[in-house]
């Protein structure tokens, strides 16, 4: 990893989560990696930049935790205890402090959640078959039984994803729908409307490169 690498300049960041207590980033197109391998290759391959940004964010890589992302609709609490590779889940919430949720993507949307009220978390992997699945209501029904969430308290961000026409599902469009109705207020869900397989010199996309990409990584924690 070169150590002038700017950050700043690899990282998305939304306005709507820059919220007291909050950390959050998402980890573009690193410039320079090969990533035409199979996904636990290119994995390791982007490791050391994916670690260097939650280092960046303030917290500790060896804090820092992953979903196994089977295009499910399930969604793991975590803990400092926790394995750091959840088997099952495709999202992952907490309310302490000092751990960083990281999901990857390469079409499919991140969808991050804050409770600024009850200091909660979730970070969400939901493409096609998870959107279908309603794994954000499923997420914020979870954060209200866990963690005491009230779902109009909640902000909800939607990070770059494939849209039409480029695919045949506006899954952004049904994730701001699945959250309405789950409760979230019209005015506290936003989406950055970026499109990854629009642009591919900033973003990776699974679809527009047939499989032979790399993954961006969503984060997500809170301060102590």
């Amino acid at each position: 990893m070169k150590a002038e690498l700017p950050w700043d300049q690899l990282l998305d960041r939304f306005s709507a989560l820059s919220l007291p207590g909050v950390t959050h980033g998402l980890v573009t197109r690193v410039p320079g990696v090969a990533v035409g391998f199979e996904k636990a290759a290119v994995l390791d391959a982007l490791r050391p930049w994916h670690d260097g940004a939650v280092a960046f964010l303030g917290f500790d890589p060896a804090q820092a935790f992953t979903a196994e992302q089977v295009h499910g609709g399930e969604t793991a609490a975590v803990s400092e205890n926790s394995p750091h590779w959840l088997a099952g889940a495709d999202g992952l919430m907490t309310n302490q402090p000092g751990l960083m949720l990281g999901i990857h993507t390469a079409d499919c949307a991140p969808v991050y959640l804050v409770d600024p009220r009850q200091r909660a978390v979730a970070l969400l992997h939901s493409g096609r078959k998870g959107t279908e699945l309603g794994i954000t209501p499923r997420a914020i029904r979870l954060m209200s039984d866990r963690y005491g969430s009230d779902p109009g308290d909640l902000v909800l961000q939607i990070g770059p994803c494939i849209r039409p026409p480029l695919f045949e599902v506006d899954i952004a469009g049904q994730i701001r729908g699945d959250a309405l109705a789950a409760g979230v207020p019209d005015d506290q869900i936003h989406d950055c409307g970026r499109c990854t397989g629009g642009e591919v010199a900033r973003y990776y996309s699974y679809r527009v490169e047939r499989g032979q990409t790399g993954r961006l990584l969503a984060l997500l924690g809170l301060e102590w």
